[in-house]
């Protein structure tokens, strides 16, 4: 079990860069945390590309379902130039395996809207580390529009209990193409909190 919990954040502790990561840490080599607003490979600009369970963005893998990644100039990225709407022809799930260090805190930050094209206009999903679910999220796409998506902030935080860790972003939007959109994922490492004293 994960323990869900505050924490002061180390700059300096910034996990940024990694390559060779899968949905699972199995024999694949896992390294840190990367591409957390979805920038590789690059889509044609103004187009996006639907991508079926087994394919890749990058460090990440598409678990179920499928996704579209969306390229520069589609619609407005919250970071970068592109994102990711985990509805493609239907609700789909993302995946990365990163290197972490047991019983140590990590904050997860992340941009969340949704694809305003079509219904629902509520866009619903899930944040999950190792299939644990810990967060789920919901956005309300109405008065939203390609060129102002209005992404909000999400953030949460985890205890590691293994040298590999698996976090996942999954719809729960149950049909359809119009997703949530996720763009921006960040993981930080936490400072440990200072020992107590007595004034």
């Amino acid at each position: 079990m994960f323990a869900k919990r505050a924490c002061a954040i180390s700059a300096t502790a910034v996990l940024l860069a990694g390559l060779g990561v899968t949905a699972t840490a199995s024999a694949q080599t896992v390294s840190r945390f990367d591409d957390g607003s979805f920038e590789n490979p690059r889509v044609a600009v103004g187009s996006y590309t639907d991508l079926a369970a087994g394919q890749t963005i990058g460090p990440w893998q598409v678990t179920t379902g499928t996704v579209d990644l969306i390229g520069e100039g589609f619609w407005q990225a919250a970071e970068g130039d592109q994102s990711v709407d985990l509805n493609g022809v239907g609700p789909g799930a993302v995946a990365q395996t990163f290197t972490t260090v047991p019983g140590t805190t990590y904050t997860v930050t992340y941009a969340l809207a949704g694809n305003p094209a079509g219904a629902p206009a509520v866009k619903t999903g899930s944040a999950l580390i190792d299939g644990q679910d810990f967060q789920d999220f919901s956005f309300n796409t109405t008065g939203k529009t390609f060129a102002n998506m209005g992404y909000v902030n999400r953030q949460f935080t985890f205890q590691a209990t293994n040298s590999a860790t698996t976090i996942a972003f999954t719809s729960t939007t149950a049909t359809g193409p119009y997703g949530p959109v996720l763009d921006n994922v960040r993981i930080e490492r936490c400072a440990p909190c200072p020992p107590c004293g007595n004034g």
